[in-house]
């Protein structure tokens, strides 16, 4: 019997997302001069970073290339950032073998076609409540929340809970 979303949790160690339709609402603004803008929930921002903060690998696999989602990211503290990746399988592997990563301990975010393949190879393949029905169909986990509606947030939340990283879960001295 194939395992429950909750029960993968405990051991995912790697937390990889897409950008546009994961982290943004896939919509993107278009300037005259050519250059596009996207929007990012900050409450995503604070789940990346307090993923990072707590020990997990956390990447971006993205067929976008913008320069400002690159420094936003950076800022929050990843350093896998891959943008203008049109295989993201090459990706995968590339960070499977540059950290002997175990396949079935990492949790991938994705939204549409060009994530299927890497979703297939991961133990944890999440999306948001919006993602393209194939995607939704091969998902163990989906999300209530929109892509750049803080899907990611709800995600990482649930994985540091289970795993007790998240900041809710620690006690103050003061109590």
């Amino acid at each position: 019997m194939e395992k429950s979303y909750k029960e993968i949790m405990p051991q995912i160690d790697t937390l990889i997302f897409d950008v546009d339709g994961v982290l943004t609402d896939g919509i993107v603004h278009v300037f005259e001069n050519g250059e596009l803008v996207r929007q990012m929930n900050i409450k995503d921002g604070y789940a990346l970073k307090t993923a990072v903060d707590a020990g997990f690998r956390v990447c971006i696999i993205s067929g976008g290339s913008n320069e400002g989602v690159r420094k936003r990211l950076e800022r929050l503290g990843l350093t896998d950032i891959y943008l203008g990746a049109h295989n993201k399988i090459e990706q995968l592997y590339e960070l499977k073998d540059m950290y002997d990563l175990n396949l079935t301990n990492v949790l991938y975010m994705g939204d549409d076609i060009p994530d299927y393949p890497v979703m297939q190879k991961v133990g944890l393949p999440c999306c948001p409540k919006d993602a393209a029905p194939e995607i939704q169909n091969i998902s163990k986990y989906i999300s209530q929340k929109k892509g750049g509606k803080g899907c990611a947030r709800d995600v990482i939340e649930q994985v540091l809970k289970v795993q007790e990283k998240w900041n809710g879960n620690f006690n103050s001295k003061y109590d």
